[in-house]
This record gives C-alpha cells, sequence and structure tokens, in this order.
C-alpha cells in the first residue's frame, strides 16, 4: 500500500460529484469512504443529480449512510451539466472545494496528494490525473494509446484550460463565477470555466500522483467515441479563441492546415494501429476548430454520451 502524505493543518473539503443515470456513482462513493487523510483532514460530500426526476437519490444517499460518510443529495435538472455543477458549488461551505466524476473510482491517496501539491505550491487550483482502466477483452489498440486518460496541457509553460474529472480549488479563489450553462449540454463548461478563472490570475498546478481510475465502458470503446469527443473539444477550443479576439480567417486557415497534415499522418501511419488512430483523433480536434470558426453549432453529446 502506497502511504499517504500527510497534511499537518486543519483542512475542511467538499467533494463535489455530478451523476446522471449511472450506478457507478455508488462505487465513487464506496472509494471516498477509503480516502487514507491525514488527522484534522475533513471532507463532505455533494451529490447534484441532473436527471429529470431524483432518480439517484435513494441510491447516493444509501450509500452515504452504509458508508457513514456527511454528504447531500441535491436535485439539480435536467440534462444540463452546469446547472449540476453550479448546485454543487452554491451548496459549498468548506474553504476546498474538489470535482470527481460519478464514473470514476478515487485511490486511497488521492485527495492527500492533492492537499499536499495544494500546500507546496500555493496554488488556487491543483489538477489531479485521470487514469483509464481498459476491460481485457478491449482491443489492443486501444490500451496502448490510452486515448482516454486525463492529464494537464501545458501552453508556454502554463497549464492551458483544465476539466472537473479530477481537480482541487479554494472556494474563495471560484467567488461568485460558475460554469456557463451554454455549453451545458455540449461539453466545454469546464474548460471555459478554468480559462476565466486563469483570466483573473488564478495560480494553477498540476499533482500527477494524485490519481482517480475511470473505468472505460463498451459504448467509449470505439474510434468513433474518441473522434466525437474530439471533434466537440476542438469546437469549444476554437469558440475560446474567437472570444479572445482571433479573426475567423485565421482560425479557419490554421486548422485546416492541421487537419492536412493530421490526415497525411493518417495515410503515413496506417502501419501502426496505435498511430494512425492517434492522428485520426487529432485530426477531429483540428476539425472542431474549423467547425467553430466557420459558425457550426457545437455538438449536443451530454446526456446521450454521459449516460
Amino acid at each position: 500500500m502506497v502511504q499517504s502524505p500527510k497534511v499537518e493543518v486543519s483542512q475542511r473539503v467538499d467533494v463535489c460529484v455530478c451523476t446522471f443515470r449511472r450506478e457507478s456513482v455508488v462505487d465513487l462513493i464506496a472509494s471516498l469512504a477509503r480516502l487514507e487523510l491525514s488527522q484534522g483532514v475533513t471532507f463532505r460530500v455533494i451529490v447534484a443529480d441532473n436527471d429529470e426526476t431524483p432518480s439517484a437519490r435513494e441510491r447516493v444517499e444509501t450509500a452515504l449512510v452504509k458508508h457513514k460518510l456527511a454528504g447531500v443529495y441535491l436535485h439539480a435538472p435536467a440534462r444540463n451539466i452546469s446547472i449540476a455543477r453550479n448546485a454543487c458549488l452554491d451548496a459549498a461551505t468548506a474553504p476546498l472545494v474538489a470535482f470527481v466524476d460519478d464514473d470514476e473510482i478515487v485511490r486511497p491517496d488521492w485527495l492527500a496528494r492533492l492537499l499536499v501539491r495544494e500546500a507546496d505550491t500555493g496554488a488556487a487550483v491543483v489538477f489531479g490525473r485521470v487514469a483509464a482502466v481498459y476491460p481485457k477483452d478491449a482491443p489492443a489498440w486501444l490500451s496502448r494509446a490510452d486515448l482516454h486518460s486525463t492529464q494537464v496541457q501545458f501552453r508556454n509553460g502554463a497549464i492551458d484550460g483544465g476539466y472537473t474529472c479530477n481537480v482541487l480549488m479554494h472556494r474563495d479563489i471560484i467567488g461568485a463565477s460558475r460554469f456557463n450553462p451554454d455549453f451545458g449540454r455540449t461539453g466545454g463548461e469546464d474548460t471555459t470555466f478554468f480559462t476565466e478563472l486563469q483570466r483573473r490570475g488564478a495560480v494553477m498546478a498540476y499533482a500527477a500522483d494524485a490519481v482517480v481510475e475511470e473505468p472505460v465502458t463498451a459504448n467509449r470503446s470505439s474510434l468513433k467515441w474518441l473522434t466525437t469527443r474530439s471533434f466537440r473539444s476542438g469546437q469549444t477550443y476554437g469558440l475560446l479563441r474567437l472570444g479572445k479576439g482571433e479573426g475567423r480567417f485565421k482560425v479557419a486557415a490554421v486548422s485546416l492546415a492541421k487537419v492536412a497534415v493530421c490526415i497525411a499522418a493518417v495515410v503515413l501511419a496506417f502501419w501502426s494501429p496505435v498511430r494512425w488512430r492517434k492522428a485520426a483523433v487529432r485530426a477531429h480536434l483540428h476539425a472542431g476548430v474549423l467547425a467553430a470558426a466557420m459558425g457550426k453549432a457545437p455538438l449536443e453529446l451530454y446526456g446521450a454520451a454521459h449516460a
């Protein structure tokens, strides 16, 4: 067993989870009950149910009682992930707020390592790593490419964007900031949220050893799912670039050139099951940027892909 790092000061954390018709939220709650924390560190679980009806209430409240965890269930309808995320922020009272997804499992030292990184860096936001767990019968290329795992991306030495699948934040830094409901069905609400915090000067850090695991389900074990997600991410990124004042023609021209390069990479690497698929996913990312520059409405993935 890996020894969890110690945090000497008292800390209170609200761990936030948004759920939508996933029974796996019970497994997540069970993993939270196994957290190894220093004396003085306490946490509460906040679960926001984004279904039209409070379908997760019984399973969530039963799991909280079973594992003797302090927690609260919120009904935050419907099918707009920003509404659920904002409900969590509105309910949070602890100085620190963490977010994880309802299909993840946290490792016992997850929160402790986020807290240590926060203490060491003084960062207002600390991202952890999401390690994909592939089924034994998954295609060989899928686990070798590992396109489902998540870690921060850097641009010019600084963290670029962000995500809510593994993050710890100071609540006073968040302030009145909330997730934009306009991105609540398409995804990208987390990217725009953290981009805004960065614009306001929030210091961000990365804790690669603060790991949550995400089992990859059958409906996500395909190139089609990966390319669709990548295309949508590209649309969000393109909208952010346009929002920063970049011209549509410039964004379109650059992304079109990158699509062409990626297509060439697909052809040249077709002998490698991993490399050509990685290039194809990257091509769809730049195609999404191009689509945003041309005014195409973002894909609405939340609800279908999230289920």
